[in-house]
């Protein structure tokens, strides 16, 4: 059970408890998909857009290098025969560097890319709470549940209401 499925639950049961029943008529309880409003979201395609553009030419490097590397490797498969020892050797070793080196800097980019999308991400998910916030208390709503909801009628579904108001910004 995720973390969010037990805090939506617990919540829950301090309602029942607390008499649900009886202040249930009068409150209003609504859910977003958060992940449909990430997807739909014309923020998220910006983001993408955005970091695509940062990280490109890092990209076109580490490609440029993939290449390079591949033809020296397709040479020494090549003319490994016909190569003096030392040559051969060298290449060998030239091979390993850059083979190690690709590897690092392959790493390192990935590294980059992913917190950079979690930054991103992060401070998209304050502007969706802040939109979430804003259709609930247009609507009168007193609860919005995020997750863990099972069925719910479309009436207390503000997923697209939120996607508009992100179309809106």
């Amino acid at each position: 059970m995720t973390k969010s499925k037990i805090l939506a639950a617990a919540l829950l049961l301090v309602f029942i408890v607390s008499g649900g029943p009886a202040l249930a008529a009068g409150t209003k309880v609504a859910f977003v998909q958060v992940a449909k409003v990430l997807q739909a979201s014309p923020q998220v395609k910006a983001i993408k857009e955005r970091i695509r553009k940062e990280f490109a030419k890092r990209d076109d490097q580490l490609v440029a290098e993939q290449k390079k590397l591949k033809k020296l490797k397709e040479k020494l498969a090549r003319d490994a025969a016909i190569m003096s020892e030392s040559e051969k050797k060298r290449l060998e070793r030239d091979i390993i560097a850059r083979t190690r080196k690709l590897k690092n800097a392959q790493s390192e980019f990935q590294e980059d890319l992913s917190l950079r999308q979690n930054e991103e991400l992060a401070k998209l998910r304050k502007v969706i709470t802040e939109v979430v916030i804003k259709v609930a208390k247009q609507g009168g709503f007193d609860m919005v549940l995020e997750s863990g909801v099972v069925w719910a009628n479309d009436k207390v579904n503000i997923t697209d209401q939120v996607i508009r108001e992100l179309k809106r910004r």
